[in-house]
């Protein structure tokens, strides 16, 4: 796929961080000394006392998107502009993220290179997860995960799962991680799940907290579709741990990789195992 030509961006703004403000003027003068249009979404513009526009706006007309913060505010813009297929790059203010990896002191040099189509794209798989609810249908995407788990902390969880329609196991204790390889890093690590090269077409079951000891992670090809449901009590559905719907009794969710990808922009010389080795102390 060619770089396309970058002549407007989108920023947005780690919520309740006004002190970033000196941070975003920094990267908007990088942009426009080189001619590029700058466009804040309006939450974080009023944020820091700015004009601003509906997100929606934005992706109708930039080129890329800027999430300035650290991972949590990059996979919430992935998931917001996922329909417009713009490519995203996370600039952290803070420390280095898995995801959010340029720091504001590179982006000036990298700007440099975006203007003349020197970066490189990544493309992710996002996990699209349908519900049925009173015969509609409630679509959602995952860039990290999605985990399915009890209401009550006193109870454990029976989660009946079919792998390409066919019975393949059910998981008795806290509940299942679903797991993109961008997510593989994320909770799924916590719980005992495998680091997978986040462009890799898979993604992972990892059960929380098993009953059973021989209850182990697996690897599934990202094509398989999968179908989970509680048959003895509700179930939360936690979608990149950052919003919660209800399974109800009798319901189920039907999980796939969705046929589109996250382009996630970075530097050409960028590589994900020096993130590995910096975030995870690899090789000490």
């Amino acid at each position: 796929m060619e770089n396309r030509v970058i002549k407007k961006i989108g920023v947005v703004i780690r919520p309740s961080t006004p002190e970033l403000k000196d941070s975003y003027i920094k990267l908007q003068k990088s942009f426009e000394s080189r001619s590029i249009e700058v466009f804040l979404e309006s939450n974080s513009a009023s944020m820091i006392g700015r004009d601003g526009e509906s997100f929606e706006a934005i992706c109708n007309k930039v080129d890329m998107l800027i999430s300035l913060g650290g991972d949590g505010t990059l996979i919430s813009t992935v998931r917001k502009s996922f329909d417009f297929d713009i490519p995203i790059i996370g600039v952290y203010a803070g420390n280095l993220g898995f995801l959010a990896n340029l720091s504001l002191d590179e982006l000036d040099s990298f700007v440099g290179l975006i203007v003349k189509g020197e970066y490189k794209i990544d493309e992710r798989a996002v996990i699209e997860a349908t519900v049925v609810k009173n015969s509609k249908k409630v679509k959602m995407y995952a860039f990290n995960d999605i985990v399915l788990t009890r209401t009550r902390v006193s109870n454990m969880i029976h989660i009946e799962t079919l792998v390409d329609s066919k019975a393949f196991n059910t998981y008795y204790g806290d509940g299942v991680i679903v797991s993109t390889p961008t997510g593989s890093t994320a909770y799924n690590l916590s719980a005992g799940g495998p680091v997978v090269f986040p462009t890799t077409d898979v993604f992972t079951l990892t059960p929380i907290c098993p009953h059973s000891l021989t209850q182990r992670p697996v690897v599934l090809p990202g094509k398989f579709p999968i179908e989970m449901k509680t048959s003895e009590e509700r179930a939360l559905i936690i979608i990149d741990g950052q919003e919660m719907h209800e399974l109800g009794l009798g319901e189920s969710v039907h999980i796939k990789l969705a046929t589109k990808t996250v382009k996630l922009m970075h530097k050409k010389e960028y590589s994900y195992f020096d993130v590995l080795k910096e975030k995870l102390n690899w090789g000490e």
